[in-house]
This record gives structure tokens, sequence and C-alpha cells, in this order.
């Protein structure tokens, strides 16, 4: 049984706009995880986000609705779960984009937030070296990125028609590491040390300031 927690709720969202996109799948199989732990999900379509150029003339005219959409949505839950498939060895330009976008809003949306990355890819390699271009400019603007990443290899081959996982200890690791994410967030939201310290193991530090609270601080 999952265990009892706080509320916690998560933007979760495919950084691809193709359709039928592997790491659509694997967001929708995110979000059932995220649920069945008792989490609340926002769950989104890269579509909603997608952006003009971004450029200081762009943005003395307007903030366009996609990112002034991801900035919503950033701002109404606890964290978020980008999927996100890899562009020669980088990120999508889109996301990227629509990153730079929104990093321009005051206050800025990222900082503070809890982020897990995911990504899914025919590739041996699952996308993982995505995941790590995509580490940077969210560290870089704030945002706690939780310590593991899933990158699911061979994803062509590696999903039912339900859409989950045929391999169990895959299914196995990808749960833990979403209720592991799922932890540090309710953490950060419900214990007041952790806005302002990163404690990885709550044990470890048996004092006052990381006892529980009831509301969020």
């Amino acid at each position: 049984m999952p265990q009892q927690r706080e509320p916690v709720s998560f933007l979760v969202f495919s950084a691809s706009l193709r359709a039928e996109s592997l790491n659509t799948t694997l967001a929708k199989l995110a979000a059932r995880s995220i649920e069945k732990h008792r989490g609340t999900v926002d769950l989104a379509e890269m579509k909603a986000f997608d952006s003009p150029s971004y450029s200081p003339d762009a943005q003395a005219v307007a903030f366009p609705a996609g990112a002034t959409e991801l900035r919503r949505r950033l701002e109404a839950n606890d964290g978020f779960v980008v999927v996100s498939p890899e562009y020669n060895g980088s990120m999508p330009g889109l996301l990227k984009n629509v990153i730079d976008w929104v990093s321009r809003f005051r206050p800025q949306p990222f900082n503070g937030k809890d982020a897990l990355l995911l990504s899914a890819s025919p590739s041996m390699a699952g996308g993982n070296r995505g995941l790590w271009a995509l580490r940077m400019p969210l560290e870089h603007l704030g945002t706690r990125v939780y310590p593991d990443m899933f990158s699911l290899a061979q994803a062509h081959q590696a999903f039912d028609p339900n859409g989950n996982l045929t391999s169990a200890p895959l299914a196995q690791r990808l749960d833990q590491t979403i209720a592991g994410f799922m932890d540090l967030a309710e953490a950060a939201k419900y214990y007041p040390c952790a806005k302002t310290a990163w404690v990885e193991f709550l044990g470890e530090q048996p004092n006052s300031p990381v006892d529980r609270v009831d509301r969020p601080v």
C-alpha cells in the first residue's frame, strides 16, 4: 500500500510535439504512478507551452500565451515532472526556448520548485544525455532537480498496449524513483528547514527544525 502523505501536486508534461511520442507515453505512466502514491497530477501537453523564439525585443512587446501558461501551471503546483526526448545530445529546442521565456517572469517561477527528469528513446542510452543538458538551466534557475533521473532505453519495445512497462524491474525502478521524488517534494512543502537546506535523509538530523508542520509555510 502507498504511504499516507500530505497533499502535493505536480505538473507533468512530455516535451515532445510528436503524435504517438514514447515520451508522452512515459509521461502518462508517470502521472498514474504519482496518483497511485496519493499525489495530484496536472497533466499537460507541450503544445500548450509552445512559444515563438525568445528575444528581448519580443519580450518588450508581450509574453506569449505558451510561456504564460507554463508559468501559471508551475505556480499552481508543488513540483513538476518533465519527460524529454533527446535531440543531438541535448534537450529539444522548443523546451529550452520556453524555459528562457518563463525565466524572465518576476518572481521567477522555477526558483525553489522540485523537479524530476525522465526520458524515453529507442536508443540504448534512453535519452539520458538530453537530461544532463536539461538539468543545467533548471538548476541555474534555482530548481531543486531530483538527483536520480530515469531514462528508458529501447522504449519502442518497452510498453504494453496499455502503456505500462513490460519489464517488472524497470517498472519498479520508475515507481521507486517517483515515490522518492514525491517524498522530497512533500518534505520541502511541510518541513520548514527544507526550504533553506537540502536534507537528503531527514532522520540524519533529528532536531526541531525538521519537525512536521500541519500547514505549508
